[in-house]
């Protein structure tokens, strides 16, 4: 299968309406191409396509920021003489200066499907500048690795934020060329857009459902994401960043496994299996030791979970619901521990006087099902589903696969 870069970059009669226009990139260290050269050093050597900026989103066009929520720098790139722009950094949005630095952006950015990425916010907001300063926007579509799935509650009115771009579920099945022409129509943009499909995208075929397992090779979108089994995992696991919990963060796999401390995984997991083992299919739950290196419980060791999605022959793509999994470890953990102080109060995402769980959420109504004692999960399926089921109309007209 081809990439949308890879397709740019080998039919020229693609690239011909930029003959004579600037051109900006905005990527980061997956934006490679199926030989793993980056698409900045791939698209200057083209010879006909003339570059004149390049932007980086979090952690940066390098990839350097390890840790989360750490802003990057602008700089003058050394290979190709171009500025790069951070947009993660004094700023979020594009500028005026920046916009003016060309005509026409090349977004190629790995996506991981989950609406908290905040990759898709960064397209948003450069469709919005583009539109106001009468630029053309062109997304170089890749792959949506988990999947055409859709999980998770809508984010509600209000909570929009830089890991809530729109009204879309946590898991969206979505590719950014998708997401793009949605971010267009319900924002009623007038502007020049173009997806480079990619070409023999089959998000529904096995082993990889969404990545060409065994046809491209992995490159991590953003440091914490190391393998497609992370990817698989996400939409529930991000969660974890609004806990007091470790996301795996300072380990060799993080967002795939999560702990503390002070709780028994097993006795986590026993309880998980009796509140709800419909929840719990298409992967192998196994509790684990680990100590993170940085961040949360640091040099601690910590007993907690690792979720399993590697082995073909336990993983079911269609029956696995990673958001409602790392939701019933929350309430697990809160029937066991009632007192846990499971939820982390810190300015999360630049949003302050939020809890960092229901700004991942886009509202209270998660962390409120897991505290209720009286809560079931076919309550919170009564929420969701009907979000669910809406989104699943909703995304159709936009599915170019």
């Amino acid at each position: 299968m081809k990439f949308g870069i890879d397709r740019l970059l080998s039919e020229p009669a693609l690239r011909a309406p930029l003959q004579g226009k600037r051109v900006a990139l905005v990527a980061h260290p997956a934006s490679v191409t199926q030989n793993l050269t980056h698409s900045l050093d791939a698209l200057a050597a083209t010879g006909d396509i003339k570059l004149t900026a390049a932007f980086g989103p979090q952690h940066g066009l390098r990839g350097d920021k390890q840790d989360n929520m750490v802003e990057s720098p602008n700089f003058n790139d050394p290979v190709h003489g171009v500025p790069v722009f951070s947009l993660y950094g004094e700023v979020r949005k594009p500028t005026g200066a920046m916009m003016d630095a060309f005509d026409v952006v090349l977004v190629d950015l790995q996506d991981l499907g989950c609406r908290i990425y905040t990759f898709i916010t960064t397209l948003r907001y450069m469709l919005e500048a583009a539109a106001n300063h009468k630029k053309a926007v062109w997304v170089l579509d890749r792959p949506n690795p988990a999947g055409r799935p859709i999980e998770g509650l809508t984010l509600r009115p209000g909570w929009e934020s830089f890991v809530g771009a729109g009204p879309m579920p946590m898991r969206h099945g979505l590719t950014l060329g998708e997401l793009g022409s949605w971010f267009i129509k319900t924002l009623k943009l007038d502007v020049d857009y173009r997806v480079i499909e990619m070409q023999g995208w089959q998000p529904d075929a096995a082993p990889g459902f969404g990545w060409p397992l065994g046809q491209r090779t992995w490159v991590n979108p953003s440091p914490n994401a190391p393998n497609l089994w992370m990817a698989r995992a996400y939409a529930g696991t991000v969660m974890l960043e609004g806990t007091t919990l470790s996301e795996g963060r300072g380990t060799t796999r993080p967002l795939e496994i999560f702990g503390a401390p002070d709780i028994d995984a097993k006795a986590v997991m026993k309880e998980m299996h009796a509140l709800a083992p419909h929840w719990l299919k298409g992967c192998t739950l196994r509790d684990c030791w680990f100590e993170p290196t940085f961040h949360k419980h640091v040099g601690k060791l910590c007993n907690g979970i690792q979720t399993h999605t590697e082995d073909p022959s336990h993983y079911d793509h269609a029956a696995f619901k990673p958001w409602r999994l790392q939701t019933l470890a929350f309430k697990a953990i809160r029937r066991l521990y009632p007192d846990y102080p499971l939820w982390r109060d810190f300015p999360y995402e630049y949003e302050h006087g939020k809890l960092a769980i229901d700004v991942i959420n886009g509202s209270p109504l998660l962390r409120q099902w897991v505290d209720d004692k009286a809560a079931v999960p076919k309550d919170l399926d009564a929420l969701t589903n009907p979000d669910e089921q809406a989104w699943v109309r909703e995304r159709k007209p936009y599915m170019r696969y």
